[in-house]
C-alpha cells in the first residue's frame, strides 16, 4: 500500500550535495517517513559507484531521523512501492528543471496514477550546485565545503587519492 506521507527522494547523488541535503532535510520535515533513492542507473557514467554513493547519502542524512537511504536499481515506481512512498520529491534549481521534472511527474503517474510529485525550488544559496560542480570540485582538489556536507568530505577525499 502507498502511503501519501512516505516520500521518495530518487537521484543518482554523485556525489551528494549541499542542495540535495536541504531538500531531503525539508522533505524530512513535510513527511512521515522519507526514503532517499540512490539510482543505480545503468546509462550514466559516475564518478563514485552506486554502494559509495549510498554510504555517503547515509552519512549525509544521519541526523534525519524518519529518513532512511536505500539503492534504486530499477523503475523508480519499482522502488516507490517496494517502500510504501505514495509521493516522489524532487529538487527543482530552476526553470529548466522545472520543465523536466514535471514530465517526469506525469511519466510517473502512466505508470502508477497513485503516485504524486512534489517539486520543491533550490533555496537561492544552493541554485548554483550541482553534483557536476562538486565532481569539478572534486577532481581539481577544491575546498569542498561549499559544495557537499561535510560529514562526506573525508569519505570523498577517501575514495579519490
Amino acid at each position: 500500500m502507498l502511503d501519501p506521507k512516505t516520500a521518495l527522494v530518487p537521484g543518482s547523488f554523485d556525489p551528494i550535495t549541499l542542495g540535495h541535503l536541504d531538500v531531503i532535510e525539508r522533505a524530512s520535515q513535510m513527511f512521515d517517513r522519507v526514503f532517499v533513492a540512490v539510482s543505480e542507473n545503468a546509462e550514466k557514467t559516475t564518478m563514485f559507484t552506486a554502494e559509495d554513493r549510498l554510504e555517503m547519502a547515509r552519512l549525509a542524512t544521519a541526523h534525519l531521523i524518519n529518513v532512511k537511504c536505500v539503492l534504486c536499481g530499477g523503475l523508480l515506481s519499482e522502488c516507490a512501492r517496494e517502500n510504501g512512498a505514495g509521493t516522489l520529491v524532487k529538487g527543482v534549481r530552476g526553470v529548466a528543471d522545472f520543465d523536466y521534472e514535471s514530465q517526469l511527474a506525469a511519466i510517473m503517474r502512466a505508470f502508477d496514477p497513485r503516485h504524486e510529485t512534489v517539486l520543491l525550488p533550490a533555496r537561492a544559496e544552493y541554485a548554483h550546485i550541482s553534483s557536476t560542480y562538486a565532481r569539478e570540485l572534486i577532481r581539481y582538489d577544491c575546498d569542498l565545503e561549499r559544495a557537499v556536507p561535510s560529514s562526506v568530505i573525508a569519505k570523498i577525499r577517501e575514495l579519490t587519492k
